[in-house]
Order: structure tokens, then sequence, then C-alpha cells
């Protein structure tokens, strides 16, 4: 049985699509929870209680990794703290901040443009650019997911007014395209040496700002919501898909990967459909094409 397991997760550890597509779902379930319970449980709490969980559940996994690597990945100390700040601590927060003010028809919007701001920390802080296939892929799933988001009217994009939570949502996406184009120039280590370092990074520096939240009489209500919230954020968007998102940027690089956030509205929308009962539309299926279709389009070598 051991031995069926290492040989699944072997395989799977070589699948940069599949993981990068597990990411998003992971993801989008982590918009739609963090919405579902805005106000219910604070931000800066859930954010620091996430990354907290997350390096917990990994480190025993991780100790014998993390000892062979601990000195490699502290010569790295500056990186580390630029990449927990940025990919945990930074993003994590103001996105679950914004997600008390804003809709959700503009949060997902708004989550549509992560790999433009990928592109972009990629371009100014090393040059890379994106390649002409890149561009159209990436244009192509962006209208995808606004043919879904839209319900298949282009022309509402002039309605929508951007607030406070969009700004937030907005700036946790720009501190997430540091994250995506600052991974290819981590140290090589192994995966969970990295993601336990930089958890626990993120919950530093998150843990005055949650202390402060608490004193200021902020605080999560004890019962089974909170509960089921908190292990769903440390389990499925926090270790197991940040595993998955080092390991997916890893075998094809910032850029190639950066198109399948586009995938989590797409996976948003199933949920509605699936968890809300909503009725799936001809609009939803037109915008999932384009979404697969410009995804596959800018993974391509």
């Amino acid at each position: 049985m051991i031995s069926l397991f290492r040989t699944a997760f072997g395989w799977l550890a070589h699948q940069p699509y599949l993981l990068l597509s597990l990411t998003s779902l992971f993801w989008a379930g982590n918009i739609v929870l963090a919405r579902a319970v805005a106000g219910h449980v604070p931000p800066v709490t859930l954010s620091c209680v996430r990354w907290i969980g997350a390096m917990l559940l990994l480190l025993p996994f991780a100790w014998p990794h993390l000892r062979r690597d601990w000195r490699k990945l502290r010569t790295h100390w500056v990186l580390m703290i630029v990449l927990s700040a940025t990919g945990f601590a930074i993003n994590n927060v103001l996105s679950y901040w914004g997600l008390q003010y804003t809709q959700a028809l503009n949060a997902l919007l708004l989550q549509s443009s992560g790999p433009l701001f990928v592109a972009l920390w990629s371009l100014l802080l090393f040059g890379v650019r994106l390649t002409w296939t890149q561009a159209i892929g990436v244009a192509l799933s962006l209208l995808g997911v606004l043919t879904i988001i839209l319900r298949g009217d282009l022309l509402a994009l002039a309605g929508i007014e951007l607030n406070r939570g969009d700004l937030m949502v907005a700036a946790a996406l720009c501190a997430f395209g540091i994250y995506s184009a600052m991974m290819p120039k981590r140290p090589v280590t192994h995966p969970l040496s990295l993601i336990v370092v930089t958890t626990a990074g993120g919950a530093l520096l998150l843990l005055p700002l949650a202390v402060w939240e608490f004193a200021a009489g902020i605080r999560p209500s004890a019962d089974w919501v909170t509960a089921a919230s908190l292990a769903y954020v440390v389990i499925f968007p926090s270790a197991l898909a940040y595993l998955c998102f080092n390991r997916g940027v890893e075998l094809i690089g910032p850029n190639r990967s950066a198109p399948f956030l586009h995938m989590m509205p797409l996976f948003g929308s199933v949920m509605a459909i699936v968890l809300l009962g909503e009725k799936p539309e001809l609009f939803h299926l037109a915008g999932y094409a384009m979404v697969i279709a410009g995804v596959f389009i800018a993974a391509r070598r």
C-alpha cells in the first residue's frame, strides 16, 4: 500500500497541468469560503491560523528534508522573507480583507488579472517577456473568464464600480505576482522544506496583526462554521495548493503557469452550479471552452 501511494504521488509530481489545475480548484474553494464567512471569522485571524496550521500539518513530513536543507534556506533568508511576505502574509490577508467589502462578481473579475501581474513582475524583475503564444493564450482565457463572470454580456463590464475591497484584492494579486515571479530564483531544496519555512514566515509576519485584531475585540465565533472553515483553509488551499503550485512553477515556469489562475473563476462557477443549485447556461459552456483553450495555448512550450 505504501509503495502504491509513493508511485501515485511520484506520478503526480511530474504532471504540471494537473498540479496547477488542482491549485486553482483549491483556491477557488478558498475564495468561495472566505466570502461565505465574511464577518464570521476575522480576516487576519483566518490568515494567521491558516499558515500556522499548514506549517504544523506539514512539519512532521518535512522535518528530515528541512534538517538537510536548513543551511541553504538560511543562506537565502532575504528571499525567504520576500516569498513569505508576498505569497503568504500580504497576499492572503488582503484577499480575505477585501472579500468583506467587495461583491463576488468584482472579486472573480479581478482574479482573472493574476497572470498579467505575473507577466509584469517577471518582466520588471528579470526581463522575462511573454511569447506571442503565451500572450494569445492569456488574452483568450481572460475573455473566457469575462464571458462567465458577465454572463455572456460583455457590455456589463462598463457598469462595474471599484471599491476598497476591489483595491485590496488587486493589491493581493499584485503581491502574489511578485511571489510567482520570484519562485524560479528559490534555492534548490525539497518542496516540503520550502513550504514549511515560507508558511512559518507568513504566520510570523501576520502574528502581530492577529494579536491586535484579537485585542480590539474582533474575534471569530466559537462554532462549527469556524472550525470547518479553518480546517478547509489549512488543508486544501494552503498545504496542498501551495505544494502543487510550487511544483508546477518549477516544472514549466511562472509565465506558463500563470494562465491556470484563470481556471479559478471557472471552478467557482461550477461550485455555484453544484453547491448553490444555479442553472448552467450557454455562456458557461462558451466561457469554459475559451478558458481551457487559452490555458492550453499559453502553457505550451
